[in-house]
């Protein structure tokens, strides 16, 4: 049959196609936040104005990429080193890592605890991969990122406990607690996403002590242990008065148990860059090697070599912590002093002052008030409330794993300027006025 070279391929029934797939791929809920950001560029790309709070990224335009580290990627392409890296991770890059983190947690790990990757995101993949059996259960609470997502694709057992703004929403030893002997991994993320809060050092000690107890009656009676996952892709942007700790740090015996995710991703605003490290027990860290491997999820070899000496530079490491964190803290400034003025003057709002990360929590309780004679009674109403007579995007804590209708949203201070912010508080103050 004669192909025309012009006619688009057709592809048939899609729906009977979409039914052929795996369980596991056709159980898998699209994310709520690409949903949302999705539907907020399409209104951007007819010339709306909207203050897009939604995704957890940078506009370069306010959070280049250090200089250092750009001119880094360009020199080694022009050097050729654009092969294969080796699939642990180029050993000059682990050294720097190593020595990074000596520098900030005062801790030293050998580069064989150490593997390189595309970002933050295989290093979690892995680990459930690594760690959990079908079956498994995976404690952690929400609101959290994409727990529930990976859960889902190794077909864990989910035990899920709901953090409280009092605690920052960061889960409690006494939550925890019930759940660590039937659990084969504990997930914890500080400083928080979608949170923007910090994990203590007291509080995460307790929760590693109880960890390290549970792991010492297993293996007693030859149980396997129960692991932690703990995602610091933000541990390098605290807000200050804040303090990041790496679980070594404050207990050394959880070392054996704990995978830790970092990258350049957010500390350094190169989430394009896709380059991010687990620290990890070496035995757990070869198989994950091999894993992700087999998945092709190596950084390109010019970022590694380039962020490996970007890493050695503490002068040009300080200038960019300088210089970012400044903008970060004026932008989440801005967001909680504005909150505070609302609910000063009587608004149904609250929010938590940022601690970490790109992230600013704030609440708006409109639910059963009502707008031009509608009933506002979920957060995704409050949600369109706030984008279409606002024109302020953001993204509710449910999408985050939350089952209630909180009245809880995750801003983030990333991509928009100091400028939108103090302009949208106008327009947040005439909503919240109108609503009855």
């Amino acid at each position: 049959m004669k192909v025309d070279a012009g006619r688009p391929l057709e592809f048939g029934d899609q729906k009977s196609l979409d039914e052929a797939l795996s369980v596991s791929v056709r159980g898998l809920q699209e994310s709520g936040i690409l949903k949302i950001t999705r539907q907020v560029r399409g209104m951007l790309a007819k010339g709306e104005k909207v203050v897009n709070l939604t995704v957890g990224d940078f506009d370069p335009r306010y959070f280049p990429i250090p200089p250092e580290l750009a001119r880094g990627i360009q020199d080694a392409v022009a050097r050729g080193e654009t092969n294969y890296p080796t699939p642990e991770g180029m050993l000059a890059l682990r050294q720097a890592i190593s020595d990074y983190v000596f520098r900030t947690a005062g801790v030293r790990y050998p580069v064989d605890a150490i593997v390189v990757c595309s970002g933050g995101r295989p290093v979690l993949y892995a680990a459930y991969r690594a760690v959990v059996n079908p079956g498994d259960r995976v404690l952690y609470s929400v609101p959290s990122w994409q727990n529930d997502s990976y859960a889902w694709l190794v077909g864990a057992e989910q035990v899920v406990v709901e953090a409280a703004a009092e605690t920052g929403f960061q889960p409690t030893l006494d939550q925890l607690a019930p759940h660590l002997p039937g659990a084969a991994m504990l997930c914890i993320c500080s400083p928080g996403n979608p949170t923007g809060t910090v994990m203590s050092e007291e509080h995460l000690s307790e929760i590693l002590t109880a960890v390290v107890d549970e792991n010492r009656e297993r293996e007693v009676v030859g149980k396997r242990p129960l692991f932690i996952l703990h995602d610091q892709m933000y541990g390098a942007l605290v807000s200050k008065g804040q303090k990041h700790v790496y679980p070594a740090a404050v207990v050394p015996e959880s070392a054996r148990y704990v995978i830790s995710a970092d990258g350049v991703s957010k500390a350094y605003a190169g989430t394009g860059l896709r380059l991010g490290w687990m620290l990890v027990p070496p035995a757990i860290g070869v198989r994950m090697r091999d894993l992700l491997s087999h998945a092709g999820a190596w950084a390109p070899r010019p970022e590694q070599t380039a962020v490996g000496a970007f890493l050695a530079d503490e002068k040009a490491i300080a200038r960019f912590r300088t210089e970012m964190d400044a903008r970060l803290a004026e932008r989440l400034g801005a967001m909680h002093a504005g909150f505070e003025r609302l609910k000063a003057e009587g608004l149904p709002v609250d929010s938590i002052n940022p601690q970490g990360a790109i992230y600013f929590s704030a609440q708006f309780r409109l639910h059963g008030k009502a707008s031009d004679g509608r009933t506002l009674t979920t957060d995704e109403d409050i949600r369109l409330l706030l984008l279409d007579r606002a024109g302020v995007a953001v993204v509710p804590f449910k999408a985050f794993g939350v089952r209630g209708e909180t009245g809880w949203f995750r801003l983030s201070a990333g991509a928009v300027s100091l400028e939108e912010i103090e302009a949208m508080l106008p327009r947040l103050r005439a909503m919240l006025n109108e609503v009855e």
